[in-house]
């Protein structure tokens, strides 16, 4: 099957499995996988190689060195899933990978039949891009002071987001590096003047928690329009409670005020990314609205795919 016969096959797939999600995507440019099926028919993917060099801010949530697979399945299902998998297997025996490795793989989070597959090549679920359409249009009431944060609070803001940090790598894709604090502080400054919208939680005058979040217009044929329809949305980038105060309210509340906020400033959906293995978020997202839609399938190393 052609190229563009597999894609228009994989948006009508798309569109019966979640009605949230965008186009199928055409693949990036990279080196092409294909595989024949029992029924006669071929599957086609597309492997991406990427290094990333220490000290970057992707390193906190990625190996040093990534290939990714881009599948082109059709009306496959898991079946085209099997069969792809077992080619890039093929393809690494040809190539030479590293330790700080890994390999990924995104798709659509409710179609159950392409798990299978992933999980029998030896893939985790470590990552999911959840959304939440609509809030409420009423100012929310909390039980905690919720304000912007000032640059007097960009300390404790760090503290917060490096505990988050800590925690994400015990149960999802992220990594502890040895220069995680220097990277995070300039991150944050980046963010901080670029106008991020950064909340935090007052409880009896101290900060207890934050919520780092951002606007974001996806626009048709942009690198988040292969995630998100089109529109305005609002980026929830990093919650994170101080863990003497965790149980407490404190992150519900924080969240009522962001998501009034970012909707009274366009945002007619907000979408985060969570780690599915996580035994806070993945209860605490769910009860604030959010469903996944994208889950990122990881392994590490590399040489560990089956």
């Amino acid at each position: 099957m052609r190229a563009t016969a597999l894609l228009d096959a994989q948006t009508t797939r798309f569109e019966r499995v979640d009605a949230l999600l965008p186009q199928a995507a055409p693949p990036p440019d990279g080196h092409v996988v294909t595989a024949a099926l029992p029924t006669g028919d071929r599957v086609a993917g597309v492997v991406t190689h990427s290094t990333f060099d220490p000290g970057t801010a992707t390193t906190l949530w990625s190996a040093l060195e990534l290939w990714e697979l881009h599948p082109l399945l059709g009306a496959a299902g898991g079946t085209g899933m099997d069969g792809l998998l077992r080619e890039w297997r093929r393809l690494l025996d040809r190539r030479r990978t590293g330790t700080d490795s890994a390999c990924l793989l995104t798709w659509p989070s409710r179609d159950a039949g392409a798990a299978k597959p992933l999980l029998s090549h030896g893939f985790v679920p470590l990552t999911s891009l959840a959304v939440r359409v609509g809030a409420p249009a009423d100012p929310p009431r909390t039980e905690v002071t919720v304000r912007l944060a000032t640059e007097a609070d960009l300390e404790v803001v760090l503290a917060l987001e490096l505990a988050e940090l800590e925690y994400s790598a015990l149960v999802g894709a992220a990594v502890v590096r040895p220069d995680a604090e220097r990277i995070k502080r300039a991150a944050l400054a980046r963010h901080v003047e670029q106008g991020d919208l950064i909340w935090v939680a007052e409880q009896d005058g101290v900060v207890a928690g934050v919520a780092h979040c951002r606007l974001m217009d996806v626009t048709s044929g942009g690198l988040t329009a292969t995630r998100l329809r089109p529109g305005r949305w609002g980026y929830v980038n990093c919650v994170s409670v101080a863990e003497v105060a965790r149980g407490t309210g404190i992150g519900r509340d924080l969240m009522a005020v962001a998501h009034h906020e970012l909707r009274r400033r366009g945002a007619t959906s907000t979408f985060l990314y969570f780690n599915p293995p996580n035994p806070l978020a993945s209860v605490f997202w769910a009860r604030q609205g959010y469903r996944p839609l994208w889950t990122s399938w990881e392994l590490r190393p590399a040489s560990a795919l089956r």
